[in-house]
């Protein structure tokens, strides 16, 4: 029987391509792969008979980068979906996978966001990206605190969407209390239909219903590289006595969906006091939980794209 999720995929694809991307694979170091899905312009086609080389075939974007970090339940273009058309006019998008999602591999035991954030920062350097905004949802949020802290000279701006700055003991464990759940593994990674129903149910602000078969495709599709993923849940822990707030110089946004269960509101607000700085600011969209960008993609578009000419109003973002 086909796989209904796995038949969309090449539509996906397409989509992402009318848009202005295309995937692009980048060599981080011998054993780690990266995949990206980069502007079409940066490009270039080979002439006939001429062998592609990396560093030849590409070139360095023409507008000011906006770089979309997924977060745990899928990959890019998939988390990222209403997004991407609506920014390539104005800015080129890089949309990575992070290790073990969509295809990007490492033989690195390293399963930490420092790692991944490592290997985001090399990529975008591989692709001429000297400079960009992060967008980074979740998991992803994660990586891009990680990747502004080690590397401010690359990150101009940030926008976060339910995430936080680090998952310390406490903030796990009162986490996983009030979803009723044992591990993050169980409740990110599941393996069965109803497990897939119950993180749906938490990560939505309106109760979703497809068919049966619809969620057993998704389950097959979306959740590879199981262990490796419950590893990099198990790398994001961190010892309460070990979190320090980094003085993040770059502008921060906050984004989130008001009725967010996940990481909700009140983390949020937690955070922008941590980070205790005047540029940090915190927008909160109703009726929406925490796949904000995906349950009302035309207010999360409103407000990203409102932000980001914020930017240039300031003069804080430019061309890469």
């Amino acid at each position: 029987m086909v796989n209904l999720v796995a038949a969309q995929r090449p539509l996906l694809q397409g989509l992402m391509k009318m848009a202005g991307v295309q995937p692009h694979a980048v060599e981080i170091e011998p054993g780690t792969t990266m995949n990206f899905w980069v502007p079409r312009e940066t490009i270039e086609k080979p002439k006939k008979g001429e062998k592609i080389i990396e560093k030849e075939a590409l070139k360095k974007p023409s507008k000011p980068v906006v770089v979309l970090v997924h977060g745990f339940a899928a990959e890019g273009i998939v988390t990222w979906q209403f997004q991407v058309g609506a920014l390539t006019k104005k800015y080129s998008v890089y949309i990575p996978d992070l290790l073990f999602f969509g295809g990007s591999i490492t033989d690195e035991a390293d399963r930490s966001p420092t790692f991944q954030a490592q290997c985001l920062a090399t990529g975008l350097a591989k692709l001429g990206v000297d400079k960009c905004v992060l967008v980074g949802f979740s998991y992803g949020g994660m990586v891009s605190f990680k990747v502004a802290e080690l590397y401010p000279n690359l990150v101009q701006a940030m926008v976060v969407s339910g995430s936080i700055l680090a998952m310390t003991d406490s903030i796990n464990e009162t986490n996983l209390n009030r979803l009723g759940v044992s591990s993050s593994s169980e409740l990110l990674l599941p393996n069965s239909v109803k497990g897939l129903k119950a993180l749906l149910s938490v990560a939505t602000y309106k109760k979703l219903w497809f068919p049966s078969c619809l969620y057993k495709d998704f389950l097959e599709v979306m959740f590879a590289n199981r262990k490796e993923r419950a590893e990099l849940l198990e790398g994001l822990l961190i010892s309460n006595k070990d979190p320090t707030v980094p003085n993040f110089p770059q502008r921060v946004h906050l984004l989130w969906g008001e009725d967010d269960q996940i990481f909700n509101v009140e983390l949020a607000h937690n955070m922008k006091e941590q980070l205790g700085a005047d540029h940090v600011t915190f927008q909160g969209i109703k009726k929406a939980g925490h796949l904000v960008h995906l349950e009302r993609p035309c207010a999360y578009n409103r407000c990203l794209k409102q932000f980001l000419a914020s930017l240039h109003a300031d003069e804080q973002f430019t061309p890469s």
